[in-house]
């Protein structure tokens, strides 16, 4: 079992991250650019989970191949466990990453078919530690215990495992470093419902016995009301939302909060939302809106809508709402 660790620690702090992307039209055309990222600030304590949550296509996998340093932010700056990622040396760099792991969607397509458990559990402690191979490979057994799996089962192939196995083998693989930080992009959207609440819960049970952070990725707002402590919402890129679970799910400012909100199932007694169907398509990335970027969808939409783009600011709470409609009273 780790040392306690302060939940006041700020273990992940990002500053205006963004990405951009270059795309090429032809030998001669002029190339277009896809503003995948953009003005993304929030700070990660030891301890606690913070959930992004949009519609496909509003920058969370684009935040977390940054977060985890799989790719350079065009602009902004991160910094983990106190250190500043940007300018560091390739061996500096490398540490930093022991500190951020990530475990992907697909439980079957983010393992190698080809190596067992134990091979695939010891890859890390192989490529970045001194451990002989007896180490590894105690190493490997003790972390299928804490996942909840047998480990006399480490010579399988994962074929011969169920989904939600498969899923906490990768949970497994993503510890095996002892970090600070897990990145769980859409951990359980693939496995079964019956499935989803074991890995949940044993997400839960590890963050508080390691006193982990969590950055968890996910489009169901019921996974993440069950496991988050606060929620930044993301559309077409940029934050539009940010404050503590509760009071995103209790009163939501934002219009595409409480749209996302109002389509989510409530099984509890009165809570049932009215339906809020927004109208037209998400847009493209590549020819944004001017001003703020749900406007051509927005109920609420009046004359600064599409001329101005809102910032991120504090209404009448601790939320955080880029919207000129809640900060004028207009809802």
């Amino acid at each position: 079992m780790n040392a306690p660790v302060d939940p006041a620690t700020v273990v992940l702090a990002a500053d205006g991250l963004a990405r951009t992307y270059e795309l090429k039209r032809g030998l001669f055309g002029k190339p277009a650019y896809v503003r995948a990222l953009a003005e993304a600030s929030f700070d990660l304590k030891a301890g606690k989970t913070l959930a992004v949550v949009g519609e496909s296509g509003c920058g969370k996998s684009t935040l977390a191949r940054v977060v985890t340093m799989i790719e350079k932010p065009t602009a902004g700056s991160l910094t983990v466990d106190g250190r500043t990622v940007d300018g560091r040396s390739a061996a500096d760099a490398r540490l930093l990453r022991q500190s951020v792991q990530i475990v992907f969607q697909d439980p079957y397509g983010s393992l190698n078919p080809r190596q067992t458990v134990a091979a695939i559990l010891e890859e890390p402690l192989y490529v970045n530690t001194d451990d002989d191979a007896a180490t590894r490979r105690a190493k490997a057994q003790a972390m299928m215990r804490r996942v909840g799996l047998r480990p006399e089962h480490a010579e399988r192939y994962p074929h011969m495992f169920s989904g939600g196995q498969r899923q906490r083998i990768a949970i497994a693989r993503a510890l095996m470093l002892n970090p600070k930080i897990l990145v769980l992009d859409e951990p359980v959207s693939a496995l079964d419902v019956s499935i989803q609440a074991q890995v949940l819960n044993l997400l839960m049970d590890l963050q508080e016995e390691m006193g982990l952070a969590y950055l968890f990725i996910s489009h169901d707002l019921g996974v993440v009301r069950h496991i988050a402590d606060e929620v930044m919402v993301m559309y077409l890129g940029r934050p539009v939302e940010y404050g503590t679970r509760d009071e995103i799910f209790a009163d939501p400012k934002h219009p595409y909060t409480r749209a996302l909100l109002s389509a989510t199932p409530s099984t509890e007694a009165g809570g049932r939302r009215e339906r809020i169907r927004l109208k037209g398509e998400l847009p493209s990335p590549l020819n944004p809106p001017t001003g703020c970027a749900f406007h051509p969808r927005c109920p609420y939409m009046y004359e600064p809508c599409p001329k101005e783009r809102p910032e991120l600011a504090v209404p009448d709470s601790d939320l955080l709402v880029a919207c000129h409609a809640v900060r004028e009273g207009r809802i």
